[in-house]
């Protein structure tokens, strides 16, 4: 098990400084932020000051030094837009949207594990069809129009709901469930599937037979072996849930990473961008990490077969 996990910290860590590099050269080549921030009237010798202020005046080898040398040391720089440290924002940017990812990915999970379970209890039932529709139409509509949906439903229509902006938790249904319904599609239907194997295997036959109680016989012996596949799809539904956080904080006005990085990549704001890119592939790398170890805890042969 310790050599698992090494083999995957390696390469968590190898696979981070990849998209460090990545990004560091790619929002380079994507403009100068420069022009955005001088007037018509700015002579060159004016722009080649600001260039000097902000470190663009270096080629990109030097720059990626410093900026590695500065990250090493916990240092994400500083805005060019707002001139204060990219760390402040984000320590008010990523609690927010934390806030919606959390319990989305908490709520979103265990609906759909409940509902892919039952549906494949009562296969080919009412309920099933039910829960396979609810499947198809949630893979097949676009996550925007939804969340413009319900803000038109439930904000403009009914004025049940808050359309915009933070408060009490209110403020959270609209967001929290647009969120919900990116991951609980793929999610059903792989607990479905995998649920529909595992009660047609021998084991859980001869659990029936011995006489011990359906509910232990699916929810203990069925669910554990059928959970192994949803628990790695899992930690890819944190990318989702953060690319969806994108499409949701932009509708609902919530001031998220999600806002932030779409207000950071328009005004080519390269620390912000360069920092949000790091926080969230830290987040998605590390929950796969953690999947990969829970992975191997409850299929003790994945570790030696996948190292």
């Amino acid at each position: 098990m310790t050599r698992f996990i090494v083999v995957r910290l390696f390469q968590m860590i190898l696979a981070l400084f990849g998209i460090i590099v990545i990004v560091f050269f790619l929002v380079r080549i994507s403009g100068n932020p420069v022009l955005f921030m001088i007037s018509p009237l700015s002579t060159q010798s004016e722009v080649e000051v600001l260039q000097k202020q902000l470190g663009l005046d270096k080629s990109y080898t030097e720059q990626f030094w410093i900026y590695l040398k500065d990250l090493a040391h916990g240092d994400l720089g500083e805005s060019f837009v707002k001139r204060i440290p990219v760390t402040e924002m984000l320590g008010n940017a990523l609690p927010n949207t934390l806030k919606l990812g959390i319990p989305s990915l908490v709520l979103g999970t265990v609906i759909a594990i409940a509902l892919g379970v039952l549906a494949a209890t009562r296969r080919d039932s009412i309920f099933d069809n039910g829960v396979k529709f609810l499947a198809i139409l949630g893979q097949a509509l676009p996550g925007f129009w939804l969340a413009i949906m319900a803000v038109l439903v439930f904000s403009v229509h009914f004025q049940l709901l808050p359309a915009a902006g933070m408060g009490g938790i209110e403020y959270y249904i609209l967001p929290v469930g647009t969120m919900m319904f990116f991951m609980l599609p793929g999610m059903m239907r792989l607990v479905r599937s995998t649920m529909l194997d595992v009660l047609d295997s021998e084991y859980i036959k001869l659990a029936r037979i011995k006489g011990l109680p359906e509910r232990i016989v699916i929810w203990k012996h069925a669910l554990r072996n059928a959970v192994t596949a949803p628990m790695t799809v899992a930690g890819m539904m944190l990318a989702g849930l953060v690319t969806g956080a994108v499409i949701t904080e932009n509708i609902f006005n919530w001031p998220g990473m999600g806002k932030l990085a779409v207000e950071s990549a328009f005004g080519r704001d390269f620390p912000v961008v360069q920092a949000i890119t790091i926080i969230v592939a830290v987040m998605v790398l590390g929950m796969n990490f953690l999947v990969d170890i829970a992975y191997a805890w409850v299929d003790p042969q994945i570790r030696y077969q996948r190292t």
